[in-house]
């Protein structure tokens, strides 16, 4: 009897411990909301913001949107306007839904994945890239791994995505490793800028090497299941259908006409990275971004889990000395071509991050306010125009609600 007792109790600690993880693993992305007035915004120079995204969908710029503001550790705004799908059929967008981060993948969980290393002393941003991929063409080792992180490597912007599906068949992560350690390199490491996906993939391929996991694997363990994200993923739906079934906002058709739902946009990570991938390939909604945004203006730790050292926080809003002159940190955007999401009202350390399916992600350190913008623009096609504007007059509105 004493035995079936005890079996008993040892069964009801178990499940008792797995709801409280349950229950913390639900709640610790829950962000407070707070009314604008309370955290320093003016609500009616707010409602600017609806303006301007209710015009861009009527003009037919974007089919919808959902918009995010946080200041102080609070969601101070969050709306929906138009569809999520136009095409075949209408749906409304909501403010839960599922969107493709394209190029925000970069920053929310390569360059972080990559600085959790970092912390860990795994992984020195200093090093050569040869140093963790052997196989890297690098006589000299003058490619660092912080050229990648800040686009001043030389690598080339893209890859011939049909080409090298043809060589090695797809999808090949193998293969896109092999082209990218011996494609040539368009100028020396550190002399100038470029804008690559290749770099973030190059990271990608680091950050598995060293944690002997997928980035997708090695992101949900160190970020988003630390901070409760719970709709954020590469391949989303794969392994749980129920939990994002019908939540998902489609990009563009595809060359067999078929519509892109939950599979990602970008060609080189959809194609070549079989989905997983470091330039893209990650979805989220709004509510898990406001988290990630809150987590790094609180010096790296949310809800009383750390995800970064304060220093190393820092560093994904501070441009290195070597790239002063092309104004991107360890992640994100300060001041390069690519930063004009940023508006020009907010303070001169705001850095940010776009997609080029027509997110955006937009922090002001120095007002502790964040912006987040996710559309899907490239919906049903990509000859919608104006999003470029669009991300720039929304910053700049929030910007001029500040009251302290």
């Amino acid at each position: 009897m004493r035995l079936i007792v005890t079996g008993f109790n040892r069964t009801r600690t178990l499940l008792l411990l797995l709801l409280l993880a349950a229950t913390a693993y639900a709640h610790a992305a829950s962000i407070r909301k707070a009314s604008p007035r309370k955290v320093g915004l003016d609500a009616e120079r707010l409602e600017e913001v609806d303006a301007a995204i209710g015009e861009a969908v009527g003009k037919g710029q974007i089919p919808g949107a959902v918009v995010a503001i946080v200041r102080h550790g609070r969601l101070a705004y969050l709306k929906a306007f138009g569809n999520r799908q136009t095409y075949p059929a209408e749906k409304p967008m909501t403010t839960d839904v599922i969107f493709d981060l394209a190029s925000c993948s970069k920053p929310v969980s390569t360059a972080m994945s990559a600085l959790i290393l970092y912390d860990r002393g795994m992984l020195d941003l200093d090093s050569p890239v040869s140093r963790y991929l052997p196989g890297f063409d690098d006589k000299n080792g003058s490619i660092k791994v912080a050229h990648l992180m800040t686009h001043t490597s030389g690598l080339p912007a893209y890859a011939p995505v049909e080409k090298l599906s043809e060589k090695y068949g797809s999808p090949s992560p193998q293969g896109l490793l092999e082209h990218i350690c011996h494609v040539r390199r368009d100028f020396t490491a550190g002399a100038d800028f470029q804008y690559s996906c290749l770099n973030y993939i190059t990271l990608q391929y680091i950050v598995e090497r060293i944690s002997g996991q997928s980035l997708r694997q090695f992101a949900h363990d160190n970020i988003f299941r630390p901070l409760g994200m719970r709709h954020t993923d590469y391949l989303p739906g794969e392994n749980d259908r129920k939990k994002w079934a019908g939540k998902i906002a489609p990009t563009t058709l595809d060359k067999d006409g078929n519509l892109l739902c939950g599979k990602v946009h970008d060609p080189l990570a959809r194609v070549m990275n079989g989905g997983i991938s470091g330039n893209a390939g990650l979805f989220s909604t709004a509510e898990d971004l406001a988290v990630i945004c809150a987590m790094l203006q609180s010096g790296g730790s949310w809800g009383g889990k750390r995800i970064l050292e304060e220093k190393t926080a820092r560093l994904m809003r501070s441009v290195p000395g070597f790239a002063s002159r092309f104004g991107r940190t360890y992640g994100w955007d300060i001041s390069s071509p690519y930063a004009s999401c940023n508006g020009t009202l907010l303070s001169r350390e705001t850095y940010g991050h776009t997609g080029f399916t027509g997110t955006s992600i937009v922090i002001d350190p120095v007002n502790d306010c964040s912006v987040i913008l996710l559309t899907n623009s490239v919906h049903p096609d990509e000859k919608r125009k104006g999003i470029v504007k669009l991300r720039k007059e929304i910053s700049d509105i929030v910007a001029s609600a500040l009251i302290w």
